[in-house]
């Protein structure tokens, strides 16, 4: 039994608490609470909650500081009782319990229900049209928000492609065209829980239902009901292995396919579905990774990490090579010691050129390690612009993406926050 009593709100949208972080005993969890323990502005009402109260008691005790006072909920995944009386208490809803597709259904169903603003770190495509299909309807009629993905998985892409927008909107520049994100360095570590959601989805994607829509590049773009039919030749392949100068003539050497350009892409091609095709009439999405400017080497790496993506893939999915990647890989849960995580970074760059035939580059750059530190800061400052920004965000309710619920507000967030985001004409 929690040690604080439930307050239920009243109908004029008062919570007793601005944010619940759910999962907060998790390694994610936990850095996040850390984060707002010592960013949140003052006054700000946070809870911690999870299935252990002694744990969530424990990890109040070595936060400190902030967190002493902040009160605990004890609530459970396959509790929707719990669920439900937790989500009343709460303006955002941060989650970080995750295989979403496993532990995640009925909260985002609860959230949507009660008119509680919902950010996720998913990065399962499965999950996510799952909550449109359950929970869209509900979160627009209740006013809830509900934001996956806001972490690695996918505000650097979301937002990269917000910003071209933004930025082509105010020159008068027409419309975005061809667009691709390029990952152009990156020190860290893939996560337990990203480990875990690829073997949920290697499990889900035996079904040839499940694996028609992972496929499908249009996956996520409607609203509820079946996803809109969509060939795969008519956006950029997960798998693309393109000449960088082809991109744009600044870059150079072969680029090679991003590991979870399968999630991002679909995500960012929501974004556009929300706004009515916004980007652009002729808008199309990929994404790569920058393995090297020089030719032939780069080409060898771009070709040997595509072959390598798919095998990744088919070895989860198959039960002795999964077996043995599973001692090795790391386990929910696990990460990186706090001098890892301070020494990781990225860069990425999303590039296109509008209909005027201006080109232009937007930037997105972090500190930290991109899994855990600076998704920690992502998520954090994500359920803060829902919290305390309600007035400045965009009218939008339903099943969203970070930049459709957030866009200019959560960009400056995380702009104070040390990331630098931003976009230019080249």
């Amino acid at each position: 039994m929690s040690e604080d009593t439930t307050t239920v709100s009243d109908k004029s949208g008062k919570r007793e608490f601005d944010v619940v972080v759910f999962g907060a005993t998790g390694f994610v969890g936990e850095l996040t609470a850390r984060y707002l323990a010592t960013h949140a502005p003052v006054g700000t009402k946070i809870a911690l909650a999870g299935r252990s109260e002694a744990k969530l008691v424990a990890l109040r005790e070595r936060i400190g500081g902030a967190a002493t006072d902040w009160p605990v909920i004890v609530a459970d995944a396959d509790s929707p009782a719990s669920l439900d009386a937790m989500v009343s208490r709460t303006r955002v809803v941060c989650t970080t319990v995750g295989p979403y597709l496993k532990y995640g259904e009925a909260l985002v169903v609860a959230a949507a229900t009660a008119g509680t603003d919902y950010v996720d770190l998913t990065g399962e495509v499965p999950f996510v049209r799952f909550s449109i299909d359950k929970a869209h309807d509900l979160a627009a009629g209740s006013g809830a928000r509900i934001v996956h993905s806001c972490g690695f998985d996918s505000i650097p892409s979301d937002l990269t492609v917000w910003a071209l927008y933004r930025k082509i909107a105010a020159d008068r520049a027409g419309e975005l065209t061809d667009t691709t994100f390029v990952l152009q360095s990156f020190r860290g570590g893939v996560s337990g829980g990203t480990i875990d959601s690829v073997r949920v989805i290697a499990d889900q994607a035996k079904d040839s239902q499940v694996r028609r829509l992972m496929l499908n590049p249009q996956a996520l773009s409607s609203g509820p009901g079946d996803p809109p039919r969509s060939e795969m030749r008519s956006e950029p392949s997960d798998l693309n292995i393109v000449s960088a100068r082809k991109v744009d003539p600044s870059l150079s050497g072969t680029l090679a396919p991003f590991f979870m350009a399968s999630h991002n892409t679909r995500i960012v091609r929501r974004s556009n579905a929300l706004l009515e095709g916004g980007y652009g009439a002729n808008f199309h999405y990929g994404e790569t990774m920058n393995v090297g400017d020089i030719p032939v080497v780069s080409a060898v790496t771009a070709g040997l990490v595509g072959v390598g993506t798919g095998a990744f893939l088919g070895a989860m999915s198959f039960g002795p090579t999964r077996r043995l990647l599973d001692r090795v890989l790391p386990a929910p849960g696990e990460g990186p010691n706090q001098k890892t995580r301070d020494k990781g970074h990225f860069t990425a760059e999303a590039f296109t050129t509008s209909t005027t035939g201006r080109r232009y580059r937007a930037r997105f750059r972090g500190h930290g390690d991109p899994g855990y530190k600076a998704t920690a800061v992502m998520l954090g400052e994500s359920a803060l612009a829902l919290a305390l920004d309600r007035d400045r965000l965009p009218d939008h309710h339903g099943v969203l993406t970070p930049a459709v619920a957030m866009g200019d507000v959560l960009t400056e967030r995380l702009n104070h926050a040390g990331f630098s985001i931003g976009a230019v004409a080249l």
